[in-house]
């Protein structure tokens, strides 16, 4: 067959470690033969991220605005072992915090579903995406240790001088004190983006807070979306036959747990770190999970939800077989081919995109699959690859289909 033609260039993101690996493979073995692959191409490995003291992160993140479609493998946010094994000239930031707060993004997360890989909870027949605010609340917060008997407040001071005062709490004693923030403008482009989102993919939104407590802060977020909806949104969605529902963040875990799923959960930052975490390890595995970062501006960042897989490489390093999981890094790179090619009116690059799902899930479906997924199946007797055995199993399962 002639290679699939492309216009615009993908804005491509390579990573670290494990997943680095696994990149390279993909692109050689389930990309390059069927597309006249266009890529811009910044190397976000933490050690040229150190050559170019992470400006490539930020070079990649602004090409992310100009070209609409990115994909990225999965990176190293270094610690204090990490200076040091990397001999870093500082502790560089999370690239995706980095990107997140150029591109202004939201980050939906869904779990890949297969069969042979069931849910722990019984009706979940979908899946759930995840949206998380990825910004302020305790990631931003200030925090003091108390270290005696006082009285704290919070204070804001307007530009013109004029106070704000809250009590606290009068401490008798020890104790700790956290500061958290968020922003208007924040706010409303998490907002957007969960609606947008909504749209682009036919999915009734559900948004969470506590605001029956949280009287001013969660309950700004909420005003914030129901004032979004009702005046871009409301007839646009009823146009799509999808919902907007709001709820307690308490009621919403319990609804979701009856649910059958085939909606986005839109949650503040924390809620969202940990609901998405508990979501994907109840659909099976974290390898399985897909993440998308959308702007409000209509931008698009697609990776894998999981990290680099730092004890899988250096097994590979010391020349040992690995069975590493390559799902999600797999579906990365069809979500941004297939939104490439929605951008770009070429229909080819969705129905490879399709294909090569299909081809994925196929071949997990046959028995042949990762260590990993092979733990937890529900298949009888399945046939363990390796890491590059398990892409040649897609790559012949994707021939068929072509």
């Amino acid at each position: 067959m002639d290679k699939i033609k492309m216009t615009t260039p993908l804005v491509e993101m390579d990573g670290d470690e494990m997943t680095r690996i696994l990149w390279k493979m993909i692109k050689d073995e389930l990309l390059i033969p069927y597309i006249d692959l266009k890529t811009e191409y910044y190397d976000l490995g933490l050690e040229h991220r150190n050559e170019t003291n992470d400006q490539v992160t930020i070079d990649s993140a602004l090409a992310n605005k100009k070209y609409g479609v990115a994909v990225k493998c999965a990176t190293i946010t270094p610690n204090a072992a990490r200076m040091t094994e990397y001999n870093l000239k500082e502790m560089w930031k999370s690239p995706n915090g980095t990107i997140r707060a150029i591109m202004d993004g939201t980050v939906f997360r869904t779990p890949i579903v297969v069969k042979g890989i069931e849910p722990c909870v019984r009706n979940w027949k979908k899946p759930i995406t995840l949206a998380r605010h990825a910004y302020g609340d305790v990631y931003k917060a200030s925090e003091i240790k108390v270290p005696c008997a006082g009285k704290a407040e919070l204070v804001f001071t307007a530009e013109d001088g004029t106070e704000t005062r809250e009590l606290i709490h009068e401490f008798d004693g020890p104790g700790v004190l956290q500061g958290m923030h968020n922003t208007e403008k924040s706010i409303r482009s998490f907002a957007k983006s969960c609606f947008n989102y909504a749209l682009d993919t036919k999915q009734d939104l559900w948004f969470a807070t506590k605001d029956t407590i949280s009287k001013k802060y969660d309950h700004t977020f909420k005003d914030i979306f129901q004032e979004t909806y009702e005046k871009e949104y409301k007839e646009r969605f009823a146009e799509a036959g999808i919902t907007y529902f709001y709820t307690l963040i308490d009621d919403a875990v319990a609804r979701v747990m009856k649910a059958e799923g085939g909606f986005i959960w839109a949650c503040k930052n924390y809620d969202g770190d940990v609901m998405s975490d508990m979501v994907s390890s109840a659909f099976g595995s974290l390898a399985m999970m897909t993440s998308v970062l959308v702007s409000p501006d209509g931008n698009f960042e697609y990776e894998a939800a999981h990290g680099t897989v730092q004890r899988h490489y250096y097994k590979y390093l010391k020349g040992e077989e690995t069975s590493t999981n390559s799902v999600a890094t797999i579906f990365a790179w069809t979500g941004a081919l297939r939104k490439r090619g929605e951008l770009d009116k070429i229909p080819q690059l969705g129905v490879f995109a399709d294909k090569l799902e299909k081809a994925t899930l196929t071949t997990i479906e046959s028995g042949k699959m990762t260590k990993d997924l092979a733990l937890i199946t529900s298949i009888e007797n399945p046939t363990v690859l390796n890491s590059e055995g398990f892409i040649k199993a897609v790559r012949e399962e994707l021939d068929k289909n072509l």
